[in-house]
């Protein structure tokens, strides 16, 4: 047996509930400091576990540190430039990894 499936096996999803009240199902990418904050990256998926056109969602991710069971907090990032900074070191990220090894 080889070891080319361990990440499909180890893959964490979270289910995130949009405006509208639906429900998307998210491959978690990575979590990413910046700036002393740490960030989620997600990749929507479909039921069939298949990316969604491989656009990615960047949220504020918020572990309590007292209580690891307890579930962590994603928050919209609304400006613009904290958007942009995330989305820079997420451009990063990528450099340092193959994007596709990642939704395969």
């Amino acid at each position: 047996m080889e070891n080319n499936n361990d990440f499909e096996s180890e893959e964490m999803t979270v289910e995130l509930e949009l405006d509208d009240g639906s429900i998307v199902n998210c491959a978690i990418v990575t979590i990413l400091t910046v700036e002393s904050k740490d960030y989620i990256v997600l990749l929507p998926i479909s039921e069939d576990e298949e990316s969604e056109g491989g656009e990615v969602w960047f949220y504020r991710y918020h572990e309590n540190p007292d209580d690891p069971d307890e579930e962590p907090e994603l928050d919209y990032i609304e400006d613009d430039d904290e958007y942009e900074k995330v989305a820079d070191a997420f451009d990063e990220y990528l450099d340092n990894c193959e994007f596709d090894e990642l939704i395969e």
